[in-house]
């Protein structure tokens, strides 16, 4: 096993870099910790994380020397797979992993993987639920919050994960292979990362690699790069569609959403019975719906928690009501095709929060999809400044900027009346004001429920 051959280096010392390095410890093999920050308090780090005590963290940089040491680098999800360092250890001939690559080398059962630019979180947390429902055996892991790499060594033959998986995490697969993945949607994030589209799309395809035609890939048959790349898809391809009827597959059609498979229609759910909101939630329905079906799971067993299941935290969220005013948190919406849908899934007039890290999109469709419904775009972070642009561009010049996000909630709240909703979908990463979107949003319902009525 390659693993075996020399010592193992874990690039990173956040929650997937600790997840990696005890299950490396637990499998008893030879681990060295790597941080580029040469400020890490050690001390701290080892008190933090005392089964680690006796594995040799570097800091700062990789010697000549130290570089020929490791037979594999697993570099954790925010670690770029082209960075000088890790270019330099490809070249001396370590072979580099991401954390779901080790955690599949030792995990055990059945994998439901599933990736996309939106919906991954909603749909992941579903499946899992589905599963719970019809396995007694059952871990949701991934890009949802808890590495893979966390559950792996205590997985059985009866095992079923389903996990949540970023383009990041795909980078560095090598023998990475769902029983079932899916490809929710296709469209422009983190080119900061990934430089062009053509290389955002293939990390995203590449979670069919290793897929055969024993195996299934769901795939939404609306997103025009995901119905061509069908054509070549090495696994089974069961589609879901929100905007006509299949042949084969899940489709919305009427408020409905309905299995068409051999040469019969079934009936699944009315969409007034479900607590989402939302077209693109009703593509994760249906995304979960195929993956469940396709696994074996009956239809009554679905329908069972989709009629109970919420949405999510973070994701077009409800927090309150204050003087009439309805606040809605959607701090997952990281990117402008998520913004997009935080806003279609709003009835009310809406006073919308934008703004943060510039992950090097373009606003033009965010804004275009308006539609009439945003009375003013409230922006924040370094991109307000882009967005306003972008905005006047397109002749919205309901406009404000704000150095805070608490400034942000209190412009809307003494601006909104009776009727309207104030929505928190930020079509930007959170770095910069927030360590990560879940902090931006919990913030955001802290200052919301602090108001006065």
């Amino acid at each position: 096993m390659i693993l075996d051959e020399k010592q193992v280096l874990v690039i990173g010392t956040g929650k997937s870099g600790v997840a990696a390095a005890r299950l490396l410890l637990q499998e008893h093999k030879n681990v060295v910790l790597f941080d580029g920050n040469r400020e890490l308090d050690t001390d701290k780090f080892y008190e933090k994380e005392p089964e680690l005590k006796d594995v040799p963290l570097i800091l700062g940089e990789l010697t000549p020397e130290q570089m020929k040491l490791f037979s594999v680098a697993v570099i954790s999800p925010g670690v770029p797979s082209d960075l000088p360092m890790v270019e330099a250890l490809r070249r001396n001939g370590t072979v580099i992993w991401g954390e779901i690559e080790l955690a599949y080398c030792f995990g055990k059962g059945s994998l439901l993987a599933i990736t996309g630019t939106n919906g991954k979180t909603t749909t992941t947390a579903l499946l899992g639920e589905i599963m719970k429902n019809y396995c007694s055996d059952v871990r949701v892991v991934g890009n949802i919050g808890i590495p893979y790499t966390s559950v792996a060594a205590e997985e059985t033959d009866e095992t079923v994960t389903v996990a949540e998986i970023s383009s990041f995490q795909l980078e560095t697969i090598c023998d990475f292979r769902p029983k079932i993945s899916a490809i929710l949607n296709i469209t422009p994030d983190h080119l900061d990362r990934h430089h062009t589209m053509e290389c955002y799309i293939h990390a995203k395809e590449k979670i069919t690699l290793n897929q055969d035609k024993s195996d299934t890939c769901v795939l939404n048959y609306e997103d025009e790069v995901l119905r061509k790349f069908a054509q070549d898809c090495p696994a089974k391809v069961v589609f879901f569609s929100s905007a006509r009827r299949l042949e084969e597959g899940f489709y919305l059609q009427d408020g409905e959403i309905r299995y068409a498979h051999s040469q019969k229609d079934d009936l699944v759910i009315p969409v007034s019975e479900l607590n989402l909101l939302g077209r693109h939630n009703y593509e994760n329905v249906m995304a979960a719906c195929a993956m469940a079906v396709s696994f074996g799971v009956p239809m009554e067993k679905i329908v069972e928690v989709l009629r109970r299941f919420t949405a999510v935290e973070h994701r077009i969220e409800y927090v309150t009501e204050k003087r009439g005013v309805r606040f809605y948190n959607d701090s997952k919406g990281t990117n402008p095709d998520a913004a997009i849908q935080g806003i279609r899934a709003m009835e009310r007039p809406t006073l919308l929060i934008g703004g943060g890290y510039d992950k090097h999109s373009e606003y033009d469709e965010w804004i275009e999809a308006f539609d009439g419904k945003v009375k003013a775009l409230v922006l924040i972070g370094q991109t307000a400044e882009k967005i306003r642009d972008c905005a006047q561009k397109h002749n919205f010049t309901a406009t404000v900027l704000c150095d805070s996000l608490e400034e942000a909630v209190d412009y809307c709240y003494s601006h909104a009346e009776s009727g309207d909703a104030v929505l928190l979908s930020p079509a930007c990463a959170s770095w910069g004001m927030f360590p990560n979107y879940e902090e931006r949003g919990r913030i955001f319902k802290e200052i919301v429920r602090s108001l006065k009525e």
